[in-house]
């Protein structure tokens, strides 16, 4: 029988699925397109709730916990304007900033997609090392690398099916393309290069502390502590 929770992880839950219950509650108020909206949070229903089945056999480090966090509120928001359409310049100029080398194309899903990578890599890392022992080190960074990329395509595989059975305006705010015949290729590279940077800051923090950390979680879940 696995030991209990520590306190600092049933702090960090009460703390953070309050934070986002308050964030989605209120972005589920009026979304632009309000199919769009319920397709996106499909998305997030079978994330919280895969999360929530397997949490009696495997839990993150609270460091991953706040990173999926960050890019369930970022996806949250994107699902709330369409993420073609998220007014991030509006913004940028309410507060002062020029958004004028933000013009053109909207670069929101262009974001994610990289902090995709950048984010969610550490706690998938945590997941290889609880499910697998590899020989190498080097294993459990080809191999999540690859599930980047794989989880990537399947999603513009899924826009692009979006697309195709409800066409219109439905179809394009889905799949956010913005004219772009080259679009679903950048956000796959994008998601790649997030996850690249992500080992390459664990690498060194590794060399700093001179321990896996990432490691060290995942292998000790799976021996029970």
């Amino acid at each position: 029988m696995k030991p209990p929770l520590p306190s600092a992880h049933r702090r960090l839950f009460l703390l953070l699925g309050s934070v986002y219950a308050l964030w989605w509650i209120a972005l589920a108020i009026a979304p632009k397109h309000p199919v769009d909206w319920w397709l996106e949070n499909i998305l997030v229903a079978a994330g919280l709730l895969l999360l929530i089945v397997t949490a009696r056999r495997f839990v993150f480090s609270r460091l991953s916990y706040i990173l999926i966090f960050l890019f369930l509120c970022l996806h949250t928001l994107g699902a709330h304007h369409t993420y073609s359409e998220v007014p991030y310049r509006e913004w940028f100029a309410a507060v002062g900033f020029d958004p004028g080398p933000l013009a053109g194309r909207n670069h929101f899903d262009r974001l994610v997609h990289f902090l995709y990578g950048l984010l969610l890599t550490q706690p998938f890392r945590e997941v290889f090392y609880f499910a697998v022992v590899p020989q190498s080190p080097f294993w459990s960074y080809l191999l999540i690398l690859s599930f980047n990329m794989a989880t990537s395509l399947l999603y513009e595989l899924l826009e692009w099916a979006v697309a195709e059975i409800w066409g219109g305006e439905l179809g394009m705010a889905f799949l956010g393309a913005q004219g772009d015949p080259w679009d679903a290729h950048k956000d796959m590279f994008l998601a790649a290069i997030g996850c690249l940077l992500a080992f390459a800051i664990m690498i060194l923090a590794q060399a700093m502390s001179g321990r896996d950390r990432v490691r060290d979680w995942g292998e000790g879940r799976r021996a029970g502590g």
